[in-house]
């Protein structure tokens, strides 16, 4: 009998990205209209992004700048000579009814990325994605649809059951890089840690803030499937509309299951574009995909070539960070993290700056992970702050974790003063008057009281309930305001019960 299963495994899925990330800069790509997100309709606008007669772009130079440092972070070839073109489409948020792009000699090319999948086990699975492309782009503006569809007559047309439309040119001509992949992610699950190993670059670079939720960053993905072995593709599918990672992830696992169902009942896969509605979990058809040649794609007469020199293609490429994935190496093969903890700590830039800063001060590297990917990490996300908003520096938590270890102070101590610390507080004045009793001579008679006020705990406890050890422990900690060595109390202790 032929399973579900069994026929998935007959097929292999064939999946690229192409992505779009916006440009931190201050103004557009050819004008100096502001880019900053949540202004009011159509208040960041001037008559160069609105393709208005006789005005002419201006490339800004920030532009090009962070669009070679990402070709150079995604190890690309960057051309010392590429050109715009004129990218012609009709539809109301293009106000010059073409965008300006780059098509056959972009910025940047032949590049890859190493994505990181980790196992339930920890154990990370390493693979390079190659990059085909990454080139410089205008964005266009923002159709909002509104009213209800009762609101429209029977003739009217009705846009996402909506009976009228509005143009927010705001986003035209905001900078844009496209970076389109290589056909080389086989799953869901890879090319949802392919967008974010990308985010993360971008991020660390300080090129892109990589908000999805502010169209930041977009992806697109083409999908096709085809037999297990057989080297020609299948017929590609292109899906928009996802705005979060796991969407990618989801989008990707349908659409795989949803070719291979329609090539086994023996339809036909035609090349078009979906939409990914999250509501009901589902890729729907949206129109078919266009070909290159319909865009036509000419050299873009107002702008001159751009050349790239020797100078800065050096001076851009010395600026780069370490990055993600060179940090996450260094993190285990150096300092003897496991994967999960490098890969927590290299997420953000900040925090990453931080653990270093920390370890430098004389932090052991994995106390100083575990500090700050659990206690730290879970302030950060219930405050809704990041690393770079709390008052413990990483000096003071190097301070924090040497004490701990010297046993100058117990680590539930430093537990209970974190959220002191987070505020600013020094460990100095922190831990004033908490240092460990650590001298068995003190120790031993608060034991001795201890056990002595206890006759029926001991005699539980002599009569096999050896649990109770941990009672008269906690009596002792009690009674010495935490101060008691923890190690010491319990050899102590259990000295005295089995007396």
């Amino acid at each position: 009998m032929t399973t579900a299963t069994t026929v998935k495994t007959e097929y292999e899925a064939i999946i690229g990205l192409e992505t779009h990330c916006q440009l931190s800069t201050n103004t557009k790509i050819f004008s100096n209209s502001s880019t900053a997100f949540g202004a009011d309709p159509n208040t960041n606008i001037d008559p160069v992004c609105m393709g208005l007669p006789g005005v002419l772009p201006v490339l800004n130079e920030k532009v090009l700048e962070y669009a070679v440092k990402a070709g150079l972070a995604l190890n690309c070839q960057i051309a010392r000579y590429s050109k715009f073109d004129r990218k012609q489409y009709f539809y109301p948020d293009l106000p010059k009814n073409y965008q300006i792009s780059q098509y056959d000699l972009p910025i940047a090319e032949h590049g890859w990325l190493e994505i990181e999948l980790v196992d339930a086990e920890g154990n990370p699975t390493r693979k390079r994605i190659g990059i085909t492309r990454l080139h410089m782009e205008e964005d266009a503006g923002k159709l909002v649809h509104a009213g209800s569809v009762g609101e429209a007559s029977r003739n009217e047309t009705r846009l996402s059951g909506s009976s009228y439309s509005l143009v927010d040119y705001n986003r035209a001509g905001v900078p844009l890089v496209e970076i389109v992949s290589e056909p080389d992610l086989r799953s869901g699950l890879e090319a949802a840690e392919y967008a974010e190993e990308l985010r993360r670059i971008v991020r660390y670079l300080g090129v892109s803030d990589g908000n999805m939720q502010e169209g930041s960053l977009r992806c697109d993905v083409n999908i096709s499937v085809r037999p297990v072995g057989r080297e020609e593709f299948g017929t590609k599918v292109e899906i928009k509309n996802m705005n979060s990672f796991s969407a990618i992830q989801r989008a990707i696992d349908y659409e795989i299951e949803r070719q291979i169902a329609a090539i086994v009942a023996g339809d036909r896969i035609i090349q078009e574009t979906r939409l990914w509605e999250e509501g009901a979990q589902r890729t729907s058809s949206m129109r078919v995909k266009e070909g290159s040649s319909d865009y036509r794609y000419f050299p873009e007469p107002d702008l001159a070539p751009i050349e790239v020199t020797d100078a800065e293609l050096e001076k851009w490429r010395s600026e780069l960070p370490e990055l993600p994935a060179q940090k996450r190496h260094h993190y285990e093969s150096e300092l003897g993290l496991s994967a999960y903890d490098a890969r927590v700590l290299t997420e953000d830039r900040s925090i990453a700056e931080y653990f270093e800063t920390a370890i430098a001060s004389g932090a052991n590297p994995k106390a100083a992970a575990n500090w700050i990917t659990q206690d730290i990490a879970a302030h950060l996300n219930k405050q809704k702050l990041s690393i770079t908003e709390i008052g413990l520096t990483p000096t003071n938590l190097a301070d924090i974790i040497t004490r701990i270890e010297t046993g100058k102070i117990s680590n539930a101590q430093a537990k209970e003063k974190l959220p002191d610390l987070l505020t600013g507080i020094s460990p100095e004045k922190a831990f004033a008057g908490l240092e460990l009793i650590t001298d068995p001579s003190v120790l031993e008679p608060i034991v001795d009281e201890v056990i002595a006020a206890n006759p029926k705990e001991l005699e539980k406890y002599r009569n096999g309930n050896t649990n109770l050890k941990g009672f008269f422990v906690g009596q002792v900690l009690k009674k010495t305001g935490k101060r008691a060595d923890p190690k010491l109390t319990n050899e102590l202790v259990e000295k005295k019960l089995n007396a």
